[in-house]
C-alpha cells in the first residue's frame, strides 16, 4: 500500500536527516570547532528550505511528485557521503546545506502526495499514520549518529546514514511504488500567485496555526534546556525532560488514527492549542523533575497531534492544482521559525526572563485555539 511504503521512506529520510544534524555537530567539535561554528551550521540546515520551499512546491504541481522525490532522496545521500569522502570541517557546511534542501524537496513532494491516498476523510488518519514515521525516524537517527561515532569513527557514519535514503532511491527510480495520480498543474498560470493561497480565508487559519505549532515546538527546544538549568537540573534530567516530550510525540500519532475517527480535526487541533497554551503557563512555575516531566508529556500530546491535522485541514481547503505551492508556504514557515525563533526567544528571554517568553506564547497558543472555536465542523 503507497501509504505505508511513504511511512518507510519518513522513518528513512527522518533517521538519516536528524542523524545528520548530531553526526555534523559532534564531527565539528571532533575538529575543534567553535559554538558559533556549529550554530552556523546548524541554520544552514533551514535557510536554504526557507527560500526555496515554495518554489519547490510550485514546481512540484507542475511536475508531480515522484521525480521530486527521487531527487530529493538521493541528493539527501550525496549530502551524507560528503564528510565521508572529504574530511574536513568546510565538507560539514556544503554537506549540511544539501541535506537541509534536499530533505526538504523530499518532504513537500511526500507531504503532498498523501493527501492523495484514499478518500478525503481519510486524510486525518494517513497523515498521523505518515507523522508516525517520522517520529520514529527522529528517534532513530540520532541513536544511529551516536553509536556510530563510538563504534566507526565520525566520518565512517556518515556513509552508514547515507546508506538510509538508498532503499527509497532505488524503489522511486524503479517504479516499484504505486502512488495515487497528482494532476500537475502545468504551466503556472496567472492567477497561480502566493499571495492568493494567503488571501483563502481557510489556509489563512491553517497557516497561521502551523506557525504557532512550530514556535511552540522551538521555544520548548530551545528554552527547556535554559530553564532546566535555571532550576538547578543537572544535564541528564533535562535529558529525561526533553524524552517525556519526544515519547509522547510519538504515542499520541499512535493514537491519531483512532481519535479521528470520533472527533473532528478541527476540534483535535483547538482542544491541542488550548492544553499546548495552559502548559506554557504553568512550566515557568514548576521546579521539580517529575511535574516538569509531566509537563513536557502534556505538551508532547499536544503540539505532537497538531501536524497531522493540520496537513489533513491544508488538503480539503487547498484549491486543485496548488497543494504542493500550499505545502512549501507551510515548509517555508516552519523552516523560517527554526531559524529565527531561538535568536527570538534567546534575545527575549536575556532582557526579560523566561517566565513572560512563556507565557507570550501561551496566550499565542490560546488565542490560535480559538480560531477554531467558531470554525463549524
Amino acid at each position: 500500500m503507497p501509504l505505508y511504503g511513504l511511512t518507510l521512506f519518513g522513518v528513512l529520510h527522518h533517521a538519516a536527516f536528524n542523524g545528520s544534524r548530531v553526526a555534523v555537530s559532534l564531527y565539528a567539535i571532533s575538529l575543534h570547532a567553535s559554538p558559533a561554528t556549529i550554530g552556523t551550521m546548524m541554520a544552514l540546515y533551514g535557510l536554504l528550505p526557507m527560500l526555496l520551499a515554495v518554489s519547490t512546491g510550485r514546481i512540484i504541481d507542475r511536475v508531480g511528485t515522484r521525480m521530486p522525490m527521487l531527487a530529493g532522496s538521493a541528493v539527501v545521500a550525496v549530502g551524507l557521503i560528503i564528510p565521508f569522502v572529504w574530511r574536513e570541517l568546510a565538507a560539514l557546511y556544503v554537506a549540511s546545506g544539501l541535506i537541509g534542501l534536499a530533505f526538504m524537496v523530499q518532504q513537500v513532494a511526500a507531504q503532498n502526495v498523501v493527501g492523495y491516498i484514499g478518500r478525503p476523510e481519510d486524510r486525518p488518519k494517513n497523515f498521523s499514520v505518515i507523522s508516525l514515521g517520522f517520529s520514529m525516524g527522529s528517534l532513530i537517527g540520532p541513536l544511529i549518529a551516536g553509536f556510530g561515532i563510538d563504534w566507526v569513527g565520525h566520518a565512517n557514519t556518515f556513509l552508514l546514514l547515507a546508506l538510509l535514503p538508498l532503499a527509497p532511491v532505488a524503489v522511486l527510480a524503479l517504479d516499484r511504488l504505486p502512488l495515487p495520480r497528482v494532476r500537475p498543474m502545468g504551466e503556472r498560470s496567472a492567477s497561480s500567485r502566493i499571495i492568493d493561497l494567503l488571501k483563502h480565508r481557510e489556509l489563512r487559519r491553517i497557516f497561521i496555526t502551523s506557525g504557532l505549532v512550530a514556535a511552540g515546538w522551538d521555544l520548548f527546544s530551545f528554552m527547556m534546556p535554559i530553564y532546566g538549568s535555571r532550576v538547578g537540573l543537572s544535564a541528564s534530567l533535562i535529558g529525561l525532560v526533553m524524552g517525556a516530550f519526544a515519547a509522547a510525540t510519538l504515542l499520541i500519532r499512535m493514537c491519531l488514527p483512532y481519535l479521528t475517527r470520533r472527533l473532528t480535526a478541527w476540534r483535535l487541533l483547538q482542544w491541542a492549542m488550548m492544553l499546548s497554551g495552559a502548559t506554557f503557563v504553568l512550566l515557568p512555575l514548576v521546579h521539580n523533575v517529575l511535574l516538569l516531566m509531566a509537563l513536557a508529556f502534556a505538551l508532547g500530546l499536544a503540539l505532537g497531534g497538531t501536524q497531522p491535522m493540520v496537513m489533513a485541514l491544508l488538503h480539503d481547503a487547498v484549491p486543485a492544482g496548488r497543494t504542493g505551492a500550499a505545502v512549501g508556504l507551510r515548509t517555508a514557515m516552519i523552516n523560517g521559525s527554526q531559524t529565527a525563533m531561538p535568536l527570538i526567544f534567546g534575545g527575549l528571554g536575556s532582557i526579560f526572563g523566561v517566565t513572560p517568553v512563556f507565557w507570550v506564547a501561551a496566550a499565542c497558543m490560546i488565542a490560535g485555539g480559538r480560531l477554531f472555536r467558531s470554525r463549524k465542523p
